[in-house]
């Protein structure tokens, strides 16, 4: 979709706060409010004869431009006008926080709701949180300096931050934005990016392998591979160096998988890469939704028959082993093994032997 195009779908949506403040300047606040209603009003019959139901975010936004008439109404006096700037500053600052921090993200419905052919993913909806948290920060100090210089006695401050003070917030957001943006696509050009899925496993996107980890929860396909023999399990030590769960005994095999590949082969690849198997036959056994402090995975669990012999990277692995049942229960909950390998051992632990 093109910028014009952009700009049609994005219209309808802006059209009666843009045509309220117009008139508003013009003619009034109250003329403002009765066109803009009006307009909203239309648009609001035009959906309904479409789709035969009320479109409720054109009642959001005919609700909200009631809210800004009413704030230009009420505050009709030299301090209340004054007041007024950053008390609008400060309502749309909390729709946006609202966005942020609620399940009910409403600037991304909105938008949604004019931009319907175009499809959003998990990955590029938290870029859009991420940058929404930082404007509702910057919209906020902007707000309340608003309305604190309104009680100055030198009104030169409210002036500047009135007028122009907005531009200069909306500057620094977007050379902020621009600066982040060119500092993380160096980063991003070296990142390997995974696969994102729906919880009935669909791919609907992708994203940085860095980003996945960054408590960003976008849910990524991995895999698990139990390796049992004469009713003993193999577990591999992580090593000290690693930042997630240091030192600790996991499942033989873990690992992500990559953009482009399928499930059987990452866990080929895995394999190979960690303890050094080429040939073996491996039986899924099944797949569940394991959220950590940092990320969010579903967990394809699959298991192999071998005695090896093994081989691992010590940069990666510091020691493999064979666990018996008996040893695996005196240990857990002791903070010997990683929380997901207690977790799926304990779960499925008749499956597994």
């Amino acid at each position: 979709m093109n910028k014009a195009q952009l700009l049609k779908q994005l219209l309808p949506g802006f059209l009666p706060i843009i045509v309220f403040i117009i008139v508003d300047e013009i003619w009034g606040t109250i003329y403002g409010l009765i066109v803009a209603i009006i307009i909203g009003i239309s648009e609001l019959l035009i959906e309904y004869t479409k789709s035969k139901k009320l479109e409720r975010f054109i009642l959001v936004d005919v609700g909200l431009i009631i809210a800004l008439g009413l704030v230009s109404i009420l505050l009709d006096n030299e301090l209340f006008f004054m007041l007024k700037p950053g008390i609008i500053s400060l309502i749309m600052t909390g729709l946006v926080g609202f966005s942020v921090f609620t399940k009910q993200n409403l600037m991304l419905q909105m938008s949604q709701r004019y931009m319907k052919k175009v499809t959003i993913n998990p990955y590029q909806v938290w870029l859009m949180q991420q940058s929404m948290k930082r404007i509702f920060w910057l919209l906020l100090v902007y707000s309340l300096a608003t309305i604190a210089a309104s009680f100055l006695d030198d009104t030169r401050l409210w002036k500047f931050l009135a007028s122009a003070g907005f531009i200069v917030v909306a500057g620094i957001f977007l050379a902020f934005e621009w600066w982040q943006k060119k500092r993380e696509s160096k980063q991003l050009k070296q990142d390997e990016w995974l696969p994102l899925i729906s919880e009935d496993g669909q791919i609907i996107g992708s994203a940085p392998r860095s980003h996945v980890h960054k408590q960003s929860f976008l849910l990524h396909p991995v895999v698990h591979l139990h390796v049992v023999y004469n009713q003993q399990i193999l577990l591999q030590k992580r090593p000290a160096h690693k930042l997630v769960q240091p030192g600790k005994w996991d499942t033989a095999v873990g690992g992500h998988v990559s953009t482009g590949e399928s499930i059987e082969l990452a866990l080929q690849r895995e394999t190979l890469e960690e303890i050094g198997l080429e040939n073996f036959k491996a039986q899924a056994i099944t797949r569940y939704i394991w959220e950590s402090p940092i990320e969010k995975e579903m967990v394809f669990v699959f298991k192999t028959a071998h005695k090896g012999p093994f081989r691992f990277d010590e940069q990666e692995v510091d020691e493999v082993r064979f666990w018996s049942i008996d040893e695996i229960n005196k240990q857990l909950g002791k903070g010997i093994f990683t929380p997901n390998f207690e977790h799926e051992f304990e779960r499925f632990r008749d499956m597994l032997i």
